[in-house]
């Protein structure tokens, strides 16, 4: 808890028996309330570990997506309670070490939401990432930018910290069950007015980290622009879309401690 607000840390799982217990081992429970799992039909072991390190795990019995997973994850935590909620891959890519500086910066109401830039600092190539990913974001960051005028200096991490205002204010539930949720997501909150933050953030990229293929990039890719068109489209009022609709589907804001 921070400022007494209530921290919680949710964990979007497949196939991550590897290094579960690695990324657990440095949440810091000092701050952290609460560590959700939410498993997307894994194959391997990753709810067994996840058990066993007692870690409130829920299970889909069939995969449902990226996108789809982390809706779970976020409605349980608003289901507990939660007041900041950070998403941390459980695939070690990102270190849980930022989650104190970035709860902190929501807790202390300098920002909304905050998120963790690969970007800032020049740390991205060393950590391992792979040329092609490194060019694309930066275009696609870029790009996005003119287009909807802002000054982010990525939007496709995925380790990002929200707080319970902007996870009931954006219509989370209309965005894809794909990769591209997180830019989506990311863009929701933009549009409502949030605040975003940025802290520098290095990144691994290793055998057991999770990573999408090439052709599954350039989808990405394209469904971020078309996701920064719609954004552009909505604010200018040219144009009417679900996922930037204020009565569009959100997530239920029932706590059930």
């Amino acid at each position: 808890m921070i400022n007494g607000k209530k921290v919680c840390v949710v964990m979007p799982a497949y196939n991550a028996e590897k290094t579960l217990q690695k990324t657990y081992d440095e949440i810091p429970k000092d701050i952290v309330d609460e560590v959700i799992l939410t498993d997307d039909a894994s194959k391997d072991k990753t709810v067994h570990v996840a058990e066993q390190l007692g870690i409130k795990t829920f299970v889909h019995t069939e995969n449902k997506g990226y996108g789809g997973n982390q809706k779970t994850c976020y409605q349980e935590a608003l289901n507990h309670g939660a007041d900041i909620v950070i998403m941390l891959h459980p695939d070690y890519q990102y270190t849980p070490k930022l989650i104190t500086p970035m709860a902190s910066m929501i807790a202390e109401g300098i920002f909304d939401s905050v998120i963790g830039s690969r970007i800032l600092g020049n740390k991205a190539m060393m950590g391992g990432m792979p040329f092609y990913k490194y060019a694309s974001n930066r275009f696609l960051t870029m790009t996005e930018n003119a287009i909807i005028n802002q000054k982010l200096s990525e939007y496709h991490t995925g380790y990002r910290a929200f707080s319970r205002k902007v996870l009931e204010t954006i219509p989370m539930l209309e965005n894809s069950d794909d990769f591209v949720f997180d830019n989506q997501m990311l863009c929701q909150t933009l549009y409502f007015g949030f605040d975003v933050g940025e802290v520098s953030c290095p990144a691994l990229y290793f055998d057991d980290a999770s990573s999408i293929s090439f052709s599954r990039s350039v989808t990405y890719g394209m469904g971020v622009m078309q996701t920064a068109l719609k954004y552009a489209m909505a604010k200018y009022g040219v144009g009417h879309f679900n996922i930037f609709n204020p009565n569009g589907k959100k997530l239920s804001t029932a706590t059930t401690q």
